[in-house]
Formats: structure tokens, C-alpha cells, sequence
């Protein structure tokens, strides 16, 4: 690539870093642009550009038909031409041949530029838009390059623009050219003139990328943000909860001495923002939401998913930090818990009550059981209505009628049916029913670990056994549970289970009879074969009550199933440890050795077997013992 034209065909490439197959695209289609404009071609002749990218060498080929005289030379080439490039060509067929002009090179030179100008700019457009499609509703940092009364336009990475409207910047702030400021990417669109990037700093989500940003234990999950509500450059409510045990999500958020809450707040424009702390109980993140306002009771009177209604009870001096400015603070409370809630102060909430108590004949009963208070009620009413003050007592006994008559007639006309998990289900079917009302610290541990699993919310011997059951290393974490305790809470759990598990009856035992008939020839048998063998070599003597005794042992239950091989040596009332037979022959030694003569006894009772040993005594010819 020696020419001008190349050179700066390898100069672009290395500019702006595009692929050379781009490039050289983008070329075949500039000479070709070039060739039809200089030879006045129509659009539908179809013409071809090549370029050898190794000599550098461009060629033009268009599409003619093969005629015998040639009469426009755009169209036509004679028969001798075309069979030069295809010699079976006839007349009147089309084919391609080349038709490179001379001044190809000077021509497009000028139209590529534009060409490949048009090309960078349309891939420079599509990276932009593949990059800020990722990035939507993530915060991206620009610097604002135009102020009008419309918004900003502010300039970011990828030479790529973003707009800024009015309606998306925070009331009261002002922005200058030039000035660096951060937004979030609330939506880009795709349009003839590149992306559209649209930015805000009003989003909700855009405080909820400052929290992950500025608290790490958001970011990395140990902190999780529930829900936010939010009126850009006045008021913020945002609830948190903790992913693991002994974490103060709210603590998290606010920092030391507020560091971390205070960057979010001049990043906002100085946007006051609450951080309450989630709870699944809906009456009691209730209460934290209407904060800072004191509240005497939350009462939901209205449980439906289409219309699901709170009804808050003040103070009287609460009622107008809970309603806020403007209803403000109601507004956010009920954007934050999706409740629609309903403030009543104290005195209203009273007289409200004691309408329904006489009004509603469903609520008759409880009229009944309130009978002996109303008067009461009256009087106080009566001087809140001509402006006196009520002393403390007065108002707390106003607050105890209210919960009293709200939380029955709740119960009375919206029963509420707890919800069971199938979980719940499976697992009080496999400990007993009553661990689901059995307090934690009745439950046989160690006081201290009864006192650890308290404060972390474990309430009943059902709440542990579920805990267990489902996450057993969630009861590991909780600060002060080691090994140790965890075992002893695991065999607290496992003899929970062992009362439940079915009792296994043992198989009924066959009777002595039926056992004794079973194997009863046996061991009668071989009995008596003893007895036989007995008689026949021992004298009488040897054979009287002792040996009854011992046959009525063998014939018992006991003895035909323990019946051993030792036994057997009571066959054996007589061994002659002699070389020879009964006849009286000598030994090796001269001499003849004695008869000894013994029996076996068993003593049942010991579980001892006893050898007796007789020898014929020379002198007299008796037998001792």
C-alpha cells in the first residue's frame, strides 16, 4: 500500500481503533457510490468493487449485456470483450466485466471520506447505546456542557451526551457549565441522531444507588433496603432490615455520629431522610413509618389487598408532626408500607368508638362490657369539647377504651385466619403441639443460652425447633452460641422429635407351651440317651436323686435352649486315664495306674459347675471323697 489513498486507510484504523474488515467495507462502498455518480449509472445496474488489501489495487466490475455493437458503453460490451472473461458467453447475456474508470483513485478519495466518516460515526453510536443500556438505573458521573430552560445537557463517557429536564433535577438546585454532577440513568432510547440518554436525580432509585454506595453493608447484602418513599428535595423514608443476626440496619445507614446519612443529604440538595427499620408485622412498621410522631395504636381495620386501610391513633399534641406539612409525612408513611392510613387524634378516636358502640348492633357485647364507662367517657369528651384540659390519667384511660373497642370489633368483623406454610404444616406434625406456646426460658436450657435466644427473638420452643429445622447455622451465628450450646439445643430438638416418633410394638412372644412343643423330642431324646449311658457304667449308688435332679433340670424351658457342650460331660461319670483297657495291663512304667472315677454337678441357682473326684481308698477297698 504504497499510494496516498492506503496510507491513510492504515491511519484511520490506528485512530480510531475499528476493524480493518470495517474499513475496507466501507470503501467497496464509497468507490461504488463514486462510480455511479461519475458514470451517471441506474440503480438497478449492478456494480461490484474490489480492493486487494495486500497491492493496494481497487476495480470496479459492472454488470452489461453482451451485445455485437455496443451502443452505450454503461450497459453494453461486445461479444469479443466478454468472452475474455467467460468464453462461454453468448449474446444477449448479462455478466460482469470491469469497468474501472481511470481517475478511480483522485474520486474516491473524496467520496470515502464521507463515507467512512458516516461509518465511525454510526459505530461510535451503536457502543454508546450498548453501553448505556447496561448501565440503566445505575448512577453515571458527566459534566454539564449546556443550561436551558428546558434542562441540562450534560457530557459523559464515550463522547456520548446525556439530557437532564427540569421535572428530573431536585427543586432549588442550580447548575453551571462545567460544573461536575451525578445522576442516575433512568431510560435510553435509540434514534436516528444516536442514543437518547435520559438522566434524573429525582428517581427514588437514585437515593437507593447513594445508599450502596456510601454504606458498604448495603452493597455486600448484610443490610437490605425493603422499600422508598420520596418527595425529591423535601423528604425521604426509607426502610431497611437486617440480613443476619446482631446487625443495626438503621445504626448501618446513619454512620458514626451520622457521617455516612450526612453525604447523602448535601448529594440531595439537603433532603431530610428518615431511616426506620422494616418489620413483617404491618401494625408495627406502621408505627415506625408515621416517626417521628408518637403513636398510641395502629389498628387495620381493613385487611384486603385492594383496599388495605390503617387506622393510626396520636396524642392530640402528635396529631400535626404525624399528619406533617401538608400531609407530608402521612404521604410518604403510606407510599412506604402500602397502606392507606387513616390519623385519628386521641379524643377523636374516643368519640368515634363510642359512635360505633351505638350505632352497630353487631358490636352490642362490647357496648355491654363498656356500659359502666361511658358516663365516664362522656365527661371526658364533654370537657375536651368546651377546650379544658384532661389530666394524663384521663387520657390513658381514653387510649385503654379505644384498644379495647377497635381490637374487638377488628376481631368481630374481620376475623383474621393465620397463615400456614406447608412447612409450618409438616413441622408441628413432627413435634408436639405444644412447643408452639411454650416460652423459650421453660424450655430445659441453660439460662444463658435461654437468655441469648430471647434477645435475638426466639420466643417459644416452636420458634427455636423451626429455626433449627430450617437454617440451623443462622442459630450459630447469633453472638454467644458456640459449639457447646448448639449441641445442647440440637438434643433438645432431637427428644422433641423422639415424643413424637410412632412407639414400635414388640412382636407377641410364643408361650412356654407352644415352645416346648415345638422342640420338644429333641432334647428328650438325648436326654434320656444320657441317662441310659449313665446307667450302664455307673453303680447304682451314682445314680440316685442327684441325677433325677439333673434330668428334671435338662427337661426344663430354659435348659433345652442353653443347652452347652460341657453339658454333655454328664455322660461322662467315669474316665480311666489308662493305656490300656478295663483288663489290668501293665504300662510302659510297670505299674498300674488308679481309676479315678468323677462327676459333674451344675448348680442352676450359682450359674457354677462343680467336679467331684472319688479314689479308691487301698487299705479298707472304699471309696472317699
Amino acid at each position: 500500500m504504497k499510494n496516498e489513498f492506503f496510507l491513510a486507510f492504515n491511519e484511520v484504523i490506528e485512530e480510531k481503533g475499528l476493524p480493518k474488515e470495517i474499513i475496507l467495507q466501507a470503501l467497496e462502498s464509497a468507490l461504488v457510490a463514486s462510480y455511479r455518480r461519475e458514470v451517471n449509472a441506474s440503480a438497478g445496474q449492478n456494480v461490484e468493487a474490489k480492493i486487494d488489501a495486500e497491492t493496494g489495487k481497487m476495480s470496479i466490475f459492472a454488470e452489461k449485456e453482451v451485445v455485437e455493437d455496443v451502443q452505450d458503453e454503461r450497459t453494453e460490451v461486445l461479444l469479443d470483450d466478454a468472452r475474455l472473461v467467460n468464453p462461454d458467453v453468448q449474446l444477449g447475456d448479462m455478466i460482469l466485466v470491469d469497468s474501472t474508470p481511470p481517475n478511480l483513485g483522485r474520486v474516491a478519495a473524496q467520496t470515502a471520506r464521507q463515507v467512512i466518516q458516516q461509518r465511525i460515526r454510526d459505530a461510535e453510536r451503536q457502543a454508546q447505546l450498548n453501553y448505556y443500556q447496561k448501565e440503566v438505573g445505575e448512577i453515571v458521573s458527566g459534566v454539564v456542557q449546556a443550561v436551558n430552560t428546558q434542562g441540562l445537557t450534560i457530557g459523559l463517557e464515550l463522547r456520548a451526551e446525556g439530557s437532564m429536564q427540569r421535572k428530573d433535577m431536585i427543586p432549588g438546585e442550580r447548575f453551571h457549565v462545567h460544573d461536575r454532577t451525578r445522576a442516575l440513568v433512568a431510560e435510553v432510547k435509540d434514534s436516528n441522531r444516536g442514543p437518547q440518554i435520559i438522566l434524573s436525580r429525582t428517581h427514588r432509585d437514585f437515593l437507593r444507588r447513594l445508599l450502596e454506595t456510601e454504606v458498604p453493608e448495603i452493597y455486600h447484602g448484610v443490610v437490605e433496603i425493603r422499600s422508598i418513599a420520596r418527595e425529591p428535595g423535601e423528604r425521604a423514608k426509607v426502610a431497611v432490615s437486617a440480613t443476619q443476626q446482631g446487625i443495626d440496619p438503621v445504626g448501618a445507614c446513619v454512620g458514626v455520629r451520622g457521617v455516612r446519612i450526612q453525604a447523602i443529604v448535601r448529594e440531595l440538595h439537603d433532603e431530610k431522610i428518615d431511616v426506620i427499620e422494616w418489620n413483617n408485622d404491618a401494625a408495627v412498621f406502621i408505627q415506625k413509618a408515621i416517626s417521628p410522631a408518637r403513636v398510641v395504636g395502629v389498628y387495620l381495620t381493613d385487611r384486603t389487598a385492594a383496599n388495605k386501610t390503617a387506622t393510626v391513633v396520636v396524642p392530640e399534641d402528635q396529631l400535626s408532626l404525624a399528619i406533617g406539612r401538608d400531609g407530608q409525612n402521612a404521604r410518604l408513611a403510606a407510599k412506604l408500607t402500602g397502606w392507606r392510613i387513616d390519623i385519628k387524634s386521641l379524643s377523636e378516636a374516643a368519640a368515634d368508638a363510642w359512635g360505633r358502640l351505638r350505632d352497630d348492633e353487631s358490636l352490642a357485647k362490647i357496648a355491654e362490657a363498656e356500659k359502666d364507662f361511658l358516663p365516664v367517657l362522656d365527661t371526658m369528651l364533654a370537657k375536651k369539647a368546651e377546650g379544658r384540659p384532661l389530666t394524663p390519667e384521663e387520657y390513658d384511660q381514653m387510649a385503654r377504651f379505644v384498644d379495647r373497642v377497635e381490637s374487638r370489633r377488628i376481631a368481630i368483623q374481620t376475623p383474621v385466619e393465620p397463615v400456614v406454610s406447608p412447612f409450618e404444616v409438616e413441622l408441628r406434625s413432627k413435634f408436639p403441639e405444644r412447643i408452639f406456646t411454650q416460652k423459650i426460658l421453660d424450655s430445659g436450657l441453660s439460662e444463658h443460652v435461654n437468655n441469648l435466644l430471647q434477645e435475638a427473638g426466639y420466643l417459644t420452643v416452636g420458634d427455636l425447633a423451626s429455626q433449627v429445622r430450617l437454617d440451623p447455622d443462622r442459630i450459630y451465628r447469633i453472638n454467644g452460641i458456640g459449639p457447646k450450646a448448639l449441641s445442647e439445643i440440637n438434643t433438645l430438638i432431637d427428644n422433641l422429635e423422639a415424643e413424637m416418633a410412632p412407639v414400635v410394638e414388640p412382636e407377641p412372644v410364643a408361650t412356654v407351651e407352644a415352645a416346648v412343643e415345638s422342640q420338644p423330642e429333641p432334647a428328650l431324646e438325648l436326654v434320656s440317651e444320657i441317662v441310659e449311658a449313665t446307667a450302664e457304667e455307673a453303680t447304682p449308688a451314682e445314680v440316685t436323686a442327684p441325677a433325677e435332679e439333673e434330668v428334671e433340670e435338662i427337661t426344663s424351658l430354659d435348659e433345652i435352649f442353653t443347652l452347652k457342650p460341657e453339658m454333655l460331660e454328664v455322660t461322662s461319670v467315669s474316665d480311666e486315664e489308662e493305656d490300656t483297657s478295663s483288663s489290668g495291663q501293665k504300662t510302659e512304667g510297670g505299674k498300674k495306674k488308679k481309676k479315678k472315677f468323677r462327676e459333674v454337678e451344675y448348680d442352676p441357682d450359682r450359674d457354677i459347675t462343680y467336679v467331684r473326684r472319688k479314689h479308691k481308698n487301698e487299705e479298707g477297698g472304699s471309696w472317699d471323697w
